[in-house]
């Protein structure tokens, strides 16, 4: 039986390389493609596969929010984060968010194979390039500001993604489907606990955080 695989990325190239590399394998098989994390979480309920590639940075929800949405409703899904990033902290809340794994993007497919079959073997697995750190700091990390993940609700985690890639107050009430008047408060929720007093501030720390996939 085939290892049924979701890819989960905002870059239709990558997709697509993904793709053709992991149908040349005879016990891989791809199910879906999703390009944001809402997409991901949906097609994971409908499709129920063994493994997801989970891009980090996504638009309108990212892979960290995704992951830990997919993990609390389907926790037999494995999910192995693959990202561009190699700071310690996108791996770190990946882990937390129940990723079994970490790869880079630079990694050879070679790799992007073994690691598949040992995340659905049950052990978890981390690139060499960021392992060391990572077990290192993985219980003691600490930061001077607040971890969105630690100090915001999932609502807020995704009105401040919405708000970071410039939908409007009235575009993210409608795209969560609650009011205005809701968004707003959340808004100033935010504002409050992380001690920020603009917008501009708010999606500053968003990027930083990895909420988003927009750059700096």
């Amino acid at each position: 039986m085939s290892v049924r695989i979701i890819i989960a990325d905002d870059h239709k190239i990558v997709r697509e390389g993904l793709r053709a590399l992991i149908e040349k394998q005879h016990d891989m098989e791809v199910v879906g493609e999703a390009e944001d994390g809402r997409e991901t979480v949906a097609m994971a309920q409908e499709t129920l596969p063994d493994i997801i590639l989970m891009d980090v940075s996504m638009p309108d929800m990212n892979g960290i929010e995704a992951t830990r949405r997919i993990k609390d409703k389907f926790p037999q899904i494995r999910i192995l984060a693959l990202s561009m990033h190699s700071d310690r902290r996108f791996a770190i809340e990946m882990l937390k968010a129940g990723s079994s794994g970490y790869l880079l993007k630079d990694s050879a497919f070679e790799e992007l194979a073994h690691a598949i079959r040992a995340v659905l073997s049950g052990h978890t697995y981390l690139c060499h390039k960021i392992a060391d750190v990572v077990i290192k700091d993985y219980m003691t990390i600490t930061t001077k500001e607040p971890s969105a993940f630690s100090a915001l609700t999932a609502r807020e985690r995704e009105v401040l993604q919405l708000i970071a890639e410039g939908k409007s107050t009235k575009d993210a009430a409608t795209a969560l489907k609650v009011s205005v008047k809701t968004v707003e408060t959340h808004r100033l929720q935010m504002m409050e606990k992380l001690g920020i007093r603009s917008v501009a501030e708010l999606t500053k720390y968003a990027i930083r955080e990895g909420l988003t996939s927009i750059e700096e």
